[in-house]
């Protein structure tokens, strides 16, 4: 079955995001109820907004700006990653495995940034 994300031509940083967020809903969906509609929510809408601004400059131009806003949403996303874990929402397993796929599409974003500067 043909898989759009899977293009030669999608970057792989928004590849890289779609299986963050294919991976963390899942996950967020069994957070504690008083937890899943404040945090869960906030972090999943943030990792959207990321996907946004990485398929945006994925056809503009001028990329900078958007890596450099999909940068620092991704940055809150860790922070409030951190705080599911601290609120025993996930495992840590489960904390690990999400912070790794954040690190990864950070150097991804990075490297973007570098190469098309």
């Amino acid at each position: 079955m043909y898989d759009p994300s899977r293009s030669s031509s999608t970057p792989k940083a928004v590849q890289d995001c779609r299986e963050l967020l294919l991976w963390m809903i899942p996950h967020l969906d069994k957070l504690p109820r008083n937890r899943r509609f404040t945090l869960g929510d906030k972090l999943e809408n943030r990792i959207l907004t990321v996907l946004e601004s990485l398929v945006e400059a994925a056809y503009t131009k001028n990329k900078r700006i958007l890596l450099a806003q999909a940068n620092r949403d991704l940055e809150v996303c860790r922070h409030l990653w951190r705080l599911c874990f601290d609120f025993q929402g996930v495992s840590v397993k489960g904390y690990e495995h999400g912070s790794r796929l954040m690190l990864d599409l950070g150097r991804q974003i990075g490297g973007w940034t570098k190469a098309s500067q």
